[in-house]
């Protein structure tokens, strides 16, 4: 025959070398899967649950104000104002009581806050009876907020509005001073009584029961003085 054999490999060196390409075909396959499994993340280990310990805020500040409580204070005034035209002196006849000279006219004041108790707004008084319960003649009596009765009598004029019931302020005009009652033949002049309350009529505690001089002093002063009266 002409021309070049073609040498055939024997079967069992074919059926080899398929094996081996076929085992190479599968390599790269094999190799990338355990370059995988070796790059993979390792499992780590069960760990506890990590808590953030509570934040506790600051207390906010108290801004509360506390309520203030005001005790009012009582003022106490000199009966007549203004006090430098009053003229008068220690003792009274035959009660405790005080007779304050001064012009007709003068402005007899509330001595502390209270409400009006007794008003007289007309004069009955009669030389020939001579009745006590109207020897005062037009007079005004308030109960102070003090619990303290404080009577002013012998006015030519009570102050419009003045009546049982009205509350009044230290210092607020009552009347005006005078003559009237059993005053009309002596200098004008203020009686002034302080007494515990007692009913609106009974004037035999309320023309005066406790020495005012010294009261009235020191009212005149600017101190201010609360009475003591006797237990009603």
């Amino acid at each position: 025959m002409s021309g070049k054999s073609r040498q055939v490999a024997p079967l069992g060196l074919r059926k080899h070398r398929t094996a081996l390409l076929a085992l190479l075909a599968l390599a790269p396959i094999t190799l990338g899967a355990c370059s995988s499994g070796l790059d993979a993340p390792r499992p780590q280990a069960d760990e506890a649950p990590t808590t953030a310990a509570p934040t506790t805020a600051a207390p906010a500040p108290d801004t509360t104000v506390a309520p203030t409580t005001t005790t009012a204070v009582l003022v106490h005034r000199f009966p007549i104002d203004p006090p430098d035209v009053a003229g008068y002196s220690p003792g009274h006849h035959d009660y405790p009581a005080t007779d304050i000279f001064c012009p007709t006219g003068s402005r007899f004041v509330a001595p502390t806050s209270g409400t009006v108790d007794f008003v007289s707004s007309i004069d009955t008084w009669d030389p020939n009876v001579d009745d006590p319960a109207s020897r005062g003649g037009l007079s005004v009596a308030i109960v102070g907020d003090d619990g303290v009765r404080y009577y002013g009598s012998h006015l030519s004029s009570i102050e419009p509005g003045i009546e049982p019931g009205v509350t009044v302020t230290a210092g607020q005009v009552l009347g005006l001073t005078g003559q009237s009652g059993n005053a009309a033949n002596v200098d004008p002049h203020l009686h002034f009584g302080i007494s515990h309350p007692t009913t609106p009529d009974d004037w035999a505690v309320r023309r005066g029961e406790v020495d005012t001089f010294p009261l009235l002093e020191a009212w005149k002063r600017g101190e201010n003085v609360t009475p003591v009266v006797p237990a009603g």
